[in-house]
Formats: C-alpha cells, structure tokens, sequence
C-alpha cells in the first residue's frame, strides 16, 4: 500500500522559492511514477510534473518549464518539488500522485495515478 504525505508548502513572495518534498510509508516506491498537480478555489486539478519510475525521465506543464524542478530520491522513498521565481497564480493546494508500473495511463492525467496525498497548501503574494 502507497501512502502518500506532502510537506514544504506555506506562504512566499512573488520571486521566491519553496521545496515542496513528498514521503511515501511504502515498500515499493521505486517502481512507481510520480506526479504534482495543483488546484486552484473553483479551478480542476492541473497538471504540474512527473517523474517516470525508470530513468527518472521528468515532464512538466508549460506554466512551469524553467522554473519547477521533479526529483526523486528512490533510497529515501521521497518525491521533491522545487519551485523557483513563484508566481501569483502559482498560488494552489498541491498534490503529489504515484502511478504504479503497470498503469499505462498518461502521466499528465490525473486520472492515471492510482495513490494521492492530502495535499499542501502554497500560498504566493504579489
């Protein structure tokens, strides 16, 4: 069983910089994908960055490309997202996902993830 917990999240400033980090209680978290997503009050959950399980190839939305960074570190079952010169419509309650190995769905859907946090909240000020 995949547990997810997401942690990092607060209030910043328009420029400024927060790592968002995400453990999972699991045993077999290196052979998920891992994704982010974001929701915004009265907005879908979007798509922000994944990760594949094997080669750690990373995906990101174009909102974020050059600013958003997915890592994982398999050895510490933990997912990280830093995210650098935030906006204020970067503002969100974000989610981190995992989709197991045999899931063929596509990364950037977040219908595809089979486990999710509680999610964190970011807050940024103009």
């Amino acid at each position: 069983q995949v547990q997810l917990a997401e942690s990092g999240g607060g209030l910043v400033q328009a420029g400024g910089s927060l790592r968002l980090s995400c453990a999972d209680s699991g045993r077999t978290f290196s052979s998920y994908a891992l994704g982010w997503f974001r929701q915004a009050p009265g907005k879908e959950r979007d798509f922000v960055a994944a990760i594949s399980w094997s080669l750690s190839r990373t995906y990101y939305a174009d909102s974020v490309k050059g600013r958003f960074t997915i890592s994982r570190d398999n050895a510490r079952n933990t997912v990280y997202l830093q995210m650098n010169s935030l906006k204020p419509e970067d503002t969100a309650v974000y989610y981190c996902a995992a989709r197991s190995a045999t899931n063929s769905g596509s990364l950037y859907v977040s219908g595809s993830y089979d486990y999710w946090g509680q999610g964190t909240q970011v807050t940024v000020s103009s």
